[in-house]
């Protein structure tokens, strides 16, 4: 016997939904819990004594509603205003970020002093000076495309040196 799941699943998504809800879980919760029985219909290998899949999920769905409220009351759940939230929540980055980081700087520094000096000068007036195009190239005395051209290229040699696909 084969269970064919797209079916089941039109047909008793919903009915499944609702009962997890019935039982006190949360939409969020309840929908979870649908998809974890809908992977356990998966997983399982019908026998002979599995000729409901009906009643196997709502079974299954019983199952899985029990043992998270078991899971649930072992731990402690302590509400908090969202301002004291902020105060737990550590804003500090990770030592291996703060590490890859700073690699990843001292590669664009390097990739900067590489650059000509005009492209540099562009792309600095405009990603660092915040200058439009335009500005950037009446400073430089170029025209728009000119600039465009410039600083476009910089991107790619930043990109190369990173060997990453955006910046």
């Amino acid at each position: 016997m084969i269970w064919d799941i797209q079916n089941l699943f039109r047909r008793h998504a919903r009915e499944i939904d609702r009962f997890l809800r019935r039982r006190g879980h949360n939409p969020d919760t309840a929908a979870d819990l649908t998809q974890d029985a809908f992977v356990r219909l998966l997983t399982a290998t019908p026998s002979s004594s599995d000729d409901n899949p009906r009643a196997y999920l709502h079974r299954v769905a019983h199952n899985l509603s029990v043992d998270l409220m078991r899971r649930e009351r072992r731990i402690l759940n302590v509400y908090l205003p969202d301002e004291e939230m902020r105060q737990v929540a550590d804003t500090a980055p990770l030592p291996e970020a703060f590490v890859y980081d700073r690699q990843r700087l001292q590669i664009v520094d390097k990739a900067m002093l590489e650059l000509p000096e005009k492209t540099r000068r562009a792309f600095e007036m405009h990603r660092m000076g915040e200058k439009t195009m335009a500005e950037v190239a009446v400073e430089l005395g170029l025209s728009t495309s000119r600039t465009w051209t410039l600083i476009r290229r910089a991107y790619r040699h930043l990109r190369e040196r990173l060997n990453d696909d955006a910046i």
